[in-house]
């Protein structure tokens, strides 16, 4: 894949920076108390090609390197987390079930439309007993004639609410793959499917979640992704290139609560002078500024080894559990500096401290990605003693 050079890239960072001052963050005390995005936001993000960002040129998308993409969603982390949710399934972890598992005629037929904007997907894979460990999983797939059928219910599926298609994740019932998990692409206009209603949730309010219910939804032998049973490593490959993704949305989100930090710093007024001038509130400061830098520098090395193929495992791991705890530290010490003010509804230091506690467990939480780390760590010293 042909990498876009650095002059269109600055383009749409740019743009994008405009796009949030301008469109998103005047409103965002508006969509956190509504629960919804502004009407024809969705619309602008489509025609700036934001809903295929991650997607290769060949089928309509921007094709950003991980590396470019990190940096375009730092830029998107600076505004309610709602605005990226709109289209972060499309180029996140539902559109990648295509990227890393779709057949060639797959990927042609579908990735245009989630691209361009015409479809929202969505991944559906979590469900009431499955969620970290996907070994619980319970949703059923089985051969009927020259399809399948799905039965089970998906919990907390992001843009459930707003989907055109699912990414389902069920277990086959029978045939060679009877146990194994398989990816099946579900309109959601299917019948049978159901959407339950929105989640009332702690934060990001604009971007929905609910349940979703399978009763007998009938699909097509052509709707299983790629091969049957092989779900699970998609599942797996797909959450690799996420974490990151989630990473750099977490960067974002810290700087601007470190800019809220700071600029109410210097505007309070305490003893005379602003708080800014007491070493205590610098203290808070230059332990943001610093958590700030770490995240953006692991997010960018983790992003270069994986675009060189280098590691796709740990360093995805690695950023996504350092840039989701440091995110909830920097958005304390926002909440800290702004004292009573920051346990205000509408200052944007208690809504930011909300929307970062999110991050700690989609994705993988924090307990998983410990795991994954230190088995990988503890893989690689192996695999050095073993070369001595």
């Amino acid at each position: 894949m042909i990498e876009m050079d650095d002059a269109d890239l600055e383009v749409i960072l740019r743009t994008t920076r405009d796009l949030i001052r301008e469109r998103v963050i005047p409103h965002e005390a508006d969509i956190d108390a509504a629960d919804e995005m502004p009407a024809g936001l969705r619309e602008e993000a489509a025609r700036m090609g934001l809903f295929g960002f991650a997607i290769p040129e060949e089928y309509g998308g921007l094709g950003l390197s991980m590396a470019q993409e990190v940096r375009l969603v730092m830029e998107l982390g600076y505004t309610t987390p709602a605005f990226r949710s709109m289209f972060g399934t499309n180029n996140g972890i539902a559109g990648h079930v295509l990227l890393e598992g779709g057949t060639p005629e797959q990927k042609k037929e579908f990735l245009p439309r989630l691209a361009s904007g015409e479809w929202t997907a969505s991944f559906a894979l979590t469900e009431e007993q499955a969620g970290s460990d996907p070994a619980g999983l319970t949703t059923s797939v089985a051969e009927r004639g020259d399809g399948y059928v799905i039965n089970g219910t998906k919990r907390y599926i992001t843009n459930a609410p707003v989907a055109d298609v699912f990414m389902v994740f069920a277990r086959h019932a029978d045939g060679a793959a009877q146990g194994k998990i398989s990816a099946l692409l579900v309109p959601a206009g299917t019948p049978g499917v159901t959407v339950g209603p929105r989640d009332e949730k702690m934060g990001q309010h604009g971007a929905w979640t609910s349940d979703v219910h399978l009763q007998d939804v009938t699909v097509p032998a052509g709707a299983l992704i790629g091969t049957p049973g092989e779900g699970y490593v998609t599942a797996m490959r797909c959450l690799a290139h996420g974490r990151l993704h989630i990473a750099a949305l977490c960067a974002g989100l810290a700087q601007r609560a470190l800019d809220e930090t700071i600029s109410y710093a210097l505007e309070r007024r305490q003893g005379g002078q602003p708080i800014a001038e007491y070493q205590l509130i610098q203290g808070l400061i230059a332990d943001s500024q610093t958590d700030v830098l770490a995240g953006r520098a692991l997010v960018q090395s983790a992003a270069a080894d994986f675009d060189s193929g280098a590691d796709r495992r740990l360093g995805p791991s690695c950023a996504k559990y350092f840039c989701s705890e440091m995110v909830g530290r920097v958005t304390d010490r926002a909440v800290q500096v702004h004292g009573g003010a920051g346990y205000m509804r509408g200052v944007p230091a208690e809504r930011f401290y909300r929307d970062a506690r999110l991050f700690r467990i989609y994705e993988g939480t924090s307990q998983i990605q410990q795991l994954v780390i230190a088995r990988q760590a503890l893989r690689a010293h192996a695999a050095q003693a073993g070369g001595r």
